[in-house]
């Protein structure tokens, strides 16, 4: 009989796995690194990731690893924009390259107007260009249009996001300083070849960072399919728990499952943090009417406040003539007993992104709340 982990045992596993019951003095490459992808929508969310789980960590040392090309933001995991090592970025990037071929094949807005597109074409005149000549994907339209005339040059350019590997580099995803999203190549920034997809390691990858996990919470986190065929070539390797509702959850055999009763500080969460995104189970962290709250309809997840390793509300800054203002909203009425803690963490977290400002904290009553549903 297989031993079985509830829902409350797999959120302790994976906030360990994640650097959320203590934060660590790791190197941020290091914690880049094993994390494998910080969600990069908001060029400034992989700070607020980093520091969520890094003692003494200053943004400074996540903008150098970018100014220094250990660190890259380019598209991978279903097909959004992450901040993972360059290492990484040259398995992942090809990895992942079935969901940008799904674009082309189904993007509702593009996909007519790329239809019989000679994609080789394109992607060798788009290469030469960007390798020469870093750029936003909107300067490249008037080119795209006299090369391609009968074609709509806002999709030709939003093709070229599908068919290259590519990086947005600095300024964009400098702390404080960002700029447009202007790319070129993963090769041509890293000096490297991109690295021929090892599926298992990455999944072993994956556990390492989110599990325990289903088959379908890897499919999840990636935005891929058939990853049942990896696990089951991975079963002798991996530890294998019954989970709610039956479901079968994968583990690495010696990776940190604290009890359910380990304790779970305060966590202010950065805004899309990966914690939220990576399974399609997310009961472990957040049950589904809070999520709906959380994730708006616009596709923005908002800071999420951890309390007891559970969203149990979400975190607005705001900066003006008097200062930067931490705005807790709790899902219900926040215990006494954590008001401090909640506090004491969002002060912190107004001295990390306002230094040198007046700071306040504001705890707002639970109010109700109606949300569309949201992915």
């Amino acid at each position: 009989m297989r031993d079985t982990l509830e829902v409350r045992e797999l959120g302790r596993a994976t906030l360990a796995r994640q650097h959320l019951l203590e934060r660590t003095d790791q190197p941020a490459v290091e914690v880049t690194r094993h994390l494998y992808g910080l969600q990069a929508q908001s060029p400034t969310a992989p700070y607020f990731a980093l520091w969520a789980r890094l003692s003494g960590f200053g943004a400074e040392q996540l903008s150098r690893l970018i100014e220094d090309r250990s660190v890259v933001r380019i598209v991978t995991m279903r097909g959004t924009v992450h901040a993972v090592t360059a290492e990484d970025a040259l398995e992942l990037r090809p990895w992942t390259q079935p969901i940008m071929d799904r674009d082309l094949r189904t993007n509702t807005q593009h996909a007519k107007a790329l239809a019989d597109l000679d994609r080789q074409s394109l992607e060798s005149w788009a290469r030469a260009r960007l390798e020469a000549s870093p750029s936003t994907l909107a300067a490249l339209r008037p080119a795209l249009a006299e090369r391609w005339p009968d074609r709509d040059p806002a999709s030709l350019a939003h093709a070229v996001r599908d068919v290259l590997p590519l990086v947005q580099v600095p300024p964009r995803g400098l702390w404080g300083r960002s700029g447009q999203p202007v790319c070129t190549t993963l090769e041509h920034w890293t000096g490297s070849a991109l690295t021929e997809p090892d599926p298992e390691r990455i999944v072993l990858r994956y556990l390492a960072a989110h599990g325990p996990a289903t088959v379908a919470d890897a499919q999840a986190w990636s935005g891929l399919t058939r990853l049942g065929e990896v696990f089951d070539r991975l079963r002798d390797r991996l530890r294998i728990f019954g989970g709610p509702g039956g479901a079968e959850l994968f583990d690495l055999p010696d990776a940190p499952r604290p009890g359910r009763d380990v304790p779970a500080p305060v966590r202010i969460l950065a805004p899309f943090d990966s914690v939220l995104l990576s399974h399609a189970d997310r009961s472990r962290v957040i049950d589904d009417e809070h999520r709906r709250v959380l994730f708006t309809v616009n596709g923005i997840v908002k800071p999420a406040l951890l309390v007891d390793g559970e969203v149990a509300g979400h975190v607005a800054v705001s900066v003006g003539r008097a200062g930067a203002v931490a705005e807790v909203t709790g899902f219900r009425p926040l215990a006494k007993r954590v008001l401090s803690e909640v506090e004491a963490e969002a002060r912190r977290l107004l001295e990390f992104a306002h230094p040198g400002l007046d700071h306040d904290v504001r705890i707002c009553e639970s109010r109700p709340h109606i949300a569309a549903d949201t992915p």
